[in-house]
């Protein structure tokens, strides 16, 4: 097992021999070969910590029974009268000048091996990454992997992510944070094998190939010797990797992460289980679906109605399960306030929660329509009084500027030339109000303009 040492600021590697080297192994290797390099002697007595706060108490565990996994920093904690008696890391005096500011090209030991920061070194799934992070495994497989395109970052990830969804690799002897052998080939094609857990006797095959900017991927699900089931998943390399793909990091090469798992694992991971699982008669296992019913219940009743009903119409099984009591009691008095008396054994609490709904609809209709004008209220009504003023104005008649300008408020425009303003003249001449001042009119024909005074 590899790791890092980090002593006095100074980082530098150790490895361990064995398959599951303890705790006391990793103190002995850094008292027998690190404490002398670093300036201190070999009875000085120290601790060891992950975090350089929380120390790790010998008890003969292993390495790995303490959360420590192959790469991790490990820090030497010093006593105050070690660390003030132990020359500075770089030799020399700390008033001495600084051998960097003087040889520019010095190599500088800090620069060369960072102290990476602690929360991309925490245990996480792809899905959880942020910008400028990447799971341990995915460093681990990338750096064994020696990847040499997009395309090959893009399946080593997806290696990892049909690892996180429980696929095992069909491969023999295979190590930790490496690749299965003959996973890729000339041309830019690439061959993954697995089996699963949950179904044994079900090999699933991942072929990738790349064209052009393109990878894509065809998986086929193989049960019993014969084909059943074959997804196929397209994917651009370069929206998930990064110019810097040749770097030194995952984290450096990969971008968008938590994209990348969930197109992945949506359109590829799960849909192969479930269908491995349907096609061998069993039970679906994850999901909704895979809920007992009394956990399915106690999380529908957090939905709201409509969401309820919709989930009723997916398939037979949550159809049963949307017909239950207790469901529809908890939604009625959740909804609604019901100030009579206790309900009987035999109530139908979904056809009372769908008669009270009614109910209130109704209510706000009516309440909608009180709050609308007399006239919008129904338009149907012909009794109904209409608003003022009306447009246009009586009396009058419509011309000019009313037909040349209809969207303008009437009352901003002149009044219509031909609303008559004074009576009429008669025929003959002579004004209507020779008529009105006791004129007889006998004998005389009827002025048919009379109507618009």
């Amino acid at each position: 097992m590899k790791l890092r040492i980090r002593i006095r600021r100074r980082t530098c590697g150790v490895e361990l021999p064995g398959q599951e080297p303890s705790l006391k192994d990793l103190r002995d290797q850094i008292q027998a070969t690190l404490l002398s390099s670093h300036g201190l002697s070999a009875d000085t007595e120290f601790s060891l910590s992950l975090n350089g706060s929380e120390l790790l108490s010998d008890s003969g565990q292993t390495l790995s029974s303490c959360g420590i996994v192959p790469g991790d920093l490990i820090c030497v904690v010093l006593p105050e009268s070690a660390a003030a008696e132990a020359p500075d890391p770089q030799g020399m005096d700390p008033e001495a000048p600084d051998p960097q500011a003087m040889d520019p090209e010095a190599p500088d030991a800090e620069a060369v091996d960072p102290e990476p920061p602690a929360p991309s070194w925490e245990p996480m799934l792809c899905s959880e990454a942020e910008d400028g992070q990447a799971p341990l495994s995915l460093e681990l497989l990338y750096h064994t992997a020696q990847s040499t395109s997009p395309g090959d970052a893009v399946m080593v990830a997806g290696n990892l992510l049909m690892l996180e969804t429980g696929f095992v690799p069909q491969a023999n002897e295979l190590k930790p944070g490496e690749m299965p052998g003959g996973w890729r080939s000339v041309g830019g094609a690439y061959k993954l094998q697995y089996t699963h857990p949950l179904c044994e006797s079900c090999v699933v095959t991942v072929v990738g190939v790349c064209m052009g900017h393109v990878l894509v991927i065809n998986t086929s699900l193989k049960v019993n010797e014969s084909v059943d089931t074959t997804l196929k998943l397209c994917l651009k390399p370069s929206s998930y990797v990064t110019d810097e793909w040749p770097g030194e990091s995952a984290a450096a090469a990969f971008k968008d992460l938590r994209k990348l798992s969930r197109v992945f694992k949506d359109q590829l991971s799960y849909p192969l289980i479930a269908a491995a699982r349907a096609a061998m008669k069993l039970p679906v296992a994850f999901g909704l679906a895979a809920l007992p019913p009394e956990l399915l219940l106690r999380v529908v009743r957090l939905l709201d109605v409509r969401s309820v009903v919709r989930l009723s119409t997916v398939c037979r099984r949550f159809n049963v399960a949307m017909e239950d009591s207790t469901l529809w009691r908890h939604l009625y008095r959740r909804d609604f306030t019901d100030p009579g008396s206790s309900r009987s054994r035999d109530t139908d609490w979904r056809e009372l929660y769908k008669r009270f709904h009614k109910l209130r609809s109704d209510a706000r209709r009516v309440a909608r329509r009180r709050s609308l004008p007399p006239f919008l209220r129904n338009p149907r009504d012909i009794f109904a009084p209409l608003p003022l003023p009306l447009p246009p104005p009586l009396p009058g008649i419509i011309g000019g500027e009313y037909d040349q300008r209809p969207l303008l408020p009437h009352l901003l425009l002149p009044r219509p030339r031909y609303d008559p303003i004074i009576p009429p003249p008669h025929q003959d001449g002579r004004p209507l109000s020779d008529f009105r001042r006791g004129r007889s009119t006998v004998g005389r024909a009827a002025d048919i303009r009379r109507g618009f005074i």
